[in-house]
């Protein structure tokens, strides 16, 4: 298999990235096609549908195999449950699987012909880093894929709880009021390590042209500073 498109979002690393589609509604991505698929022909009648799921590759991960560590473990320790018990590779959405592969549902928010990338998919609240390469793309149709009524095992026992986060207001002036809203739901999420618990550490999130620094404590999350990338 080939990428047929990559994505393009405020994330250039895997750090800070929801551990879900959907969560953060207010993110905007971008899917841009290589030059081989960028025919509008191929998005006839995508326009009719509300979300899309996206099958991409945990292209992050290529460093680590290449290294010679094991690709996958049979168990993994989820972030949601703290780092602290371990659960089948197949019951978690991992990324440290058998064949890389990932799956997220993303809202359509339009289809844009661009004279210089071809027609461009513009989706809310998808979790994949900038320059995600992607595989296929397929609409998300509703009596088919919505299962509202389904169990969801460990996931239903531990909801995620999210931080305060306090901003200083002299520095939300560096982002639009949309990019703002994203940010402060991402760092709301705890972006941390889900063994990290040091009060007095500072963390660094890349964001946009921006690295935002921050410490947790208390359940709060403060940010301590934003750093322009290149200063």
């Amino acid at each position: 298999m080939h990428p047929i498109a990559h994505f393009r979002s405020a994330f250039p690393t895997k750090f800070g990235i929801p551990r879900q589609s959907g969560i953060v509604t207010e993110l905007r991505g971008r899917i841009v096609f290589e030059s081989p698929y960028r025919n509008i022909d191929a998005l006839r009648g995508l326009d009719g549908f509300d979300y899309l799921w996206i099958i991409w590759e945990f292209s992050a991960n290529r460093s680590r195999e290449e290294r010679g560590a094991t690709s996958w473990q049979p168990t993994v320790r989820p972030p949601l449950l703290g780092g602290n018990m371990q659960m089948g590779v197949f019951a978690t959405r991992s990324p440290y699987r058998p064949n890389p592969i990932g799956l997220s549902s993303a809202r359509i928010e339009r289809i844009e012909l661009s004279p210089t990338e071809g027609p461009v998919i513009h989706v809310l609240g998808a979790d994949l880093m900038d320059g995600t390469p992607i595989y296929d793309i397929k609409p998300y149709i509703t009596y088919a894929d919505s299962h509202p009524e389904a169990r969801s095992g460990f996931v239903d026992e531990h909801p995620w709880q999210e931080l305060t986060v306090e901003f200083p207001q002299h520095l939300q002036s560096l982002f639009s009021p949309e990019s703002l809203r994203a940010l402060i739901h991402v760092l709301s999420l705890d972006p941390r390590p889900s063994y990290h618990d040091v009060p007095e550490k500072v963390y660094g999130m890349p964001y946009e042209d921006y690295d935002i620094r921050f410490t947790v404590a208390n359940r709060t999350l403060t940010v301590r500073n934003i750093i322009k990338k290149g200063s």
